[in-house]
């Protein structure tokens, strides 16, 4: 299997969740009102206002636009967001399909064009000189990384002494043993949450998930800190229902920051 072979089937599957997101759709994100994935947006609504608040706005009491690259940017409508608060945004991934990779933040392009940058690459290898962003953010992506220190490091190298390396909508759990359950899980039934497409879709071996140890063994001089982010009480209840099901224990999402010491 080639990477363009598991990206195009990736594609797929998300068009079949249903997110090529379209027109006021597109525009209203991450608060998106209907449709079956309205949910997940209201959880993850609730952490781009955290992000906002507790790493934008002290920031950006400075006299310029920060420049911030959202890494995993997806359709790009955290960069539209942010651009559209007075920040230079640049929005980086590996993929440009259209669903909801980067051919999809078109639309916003076409609707007032330039207002951020796009440009489809790794986030282990961004082309982009040393210390170019104030903020680099990992947009519910960086559980696709392959290698998390090399991850981490680029994401440090193109920031700037004194910025801010953030993670957002990513799975966090509190031990290995939780977060190996959910892979476990997952791969059992991959045939039921990805049909013909499992071997394919399950075939790359991305982290997957996060936990405070394995973040800090793969940024040591970085010291990072987990902002609690007040979700729908639904997914605050969540782990209560786990334990009166018998299931495992679900992750949190959160927002986690670290400032990259100054020279």
């Amino acid at each position: 299997m080639t990477s363009s072979d598991f990206y195009s089937e990736y594609a797929r599957h998300r068009a079949l969740e249903g997110r090529a997101y379209r027109g006021n759709d597109l525009l209203s994100l991450p608060y998106l009102k209907t449709g079956p994935l309205a949910p997940q947006w209201r959880v993850r609504a609730r952490t781009y206002e955290a992000f906002v608040a507790q790493v934008i706005m002290p920031m950006g009491l400075a006299s310029r636009p920060l420049d911030i690259l959202d890494l995993g940017a997806g359709n790009g409508w955290l960069s539209y967001r942010l651009a559209r608060l007075g920040h230079r945004a640049t929005a980086l991934d590996i993929r440009d399909d259209d669903v909801d990779g980067l051919g999809a933040a078109s639309e916003f392009l076409l609707r007032e064009p330039g207002i951020f940058s796009c440009i489809v690459a790794q986030f282990e290898d961004i082309p982009v000189p040393d210390e170019s962003f104030d903020i680099a953010v990992f947009n519910a992506s960086i559980h696709y990384a392959r290698d998390l220190a090399r991850v981490i490091a680029e994401a440090k190298r193109v920031v700037r002494p004194g910025g801010v390396l953030t993670i957002m909508d990513s799975p966090f759990y509190h031990s290995e043993a939780e977060g190996a359950a959910m892979v476990a899980e997952r791969r059992a039934h991959g045939e039921e949450l990805f049909g013909t497409r499992s071997a394919i879709l399950l075939e790359p071996q991305f982290i997957e998930y996060l936990t405070m140890r394995r973040l800090a063994d793969a940024s040591p001089g970085l010291q990072w800190s987990r902002h609690p982010v007040r979700y729908p009480l639904w997914y605050e209840l969540r782990p209560a229902f786990a334990r009166l099901g018998g299931k495992r224990h679900p992750s949190r999402f959160d927002l986690w920051a670290t400032e990259k010491p100054a020279s």
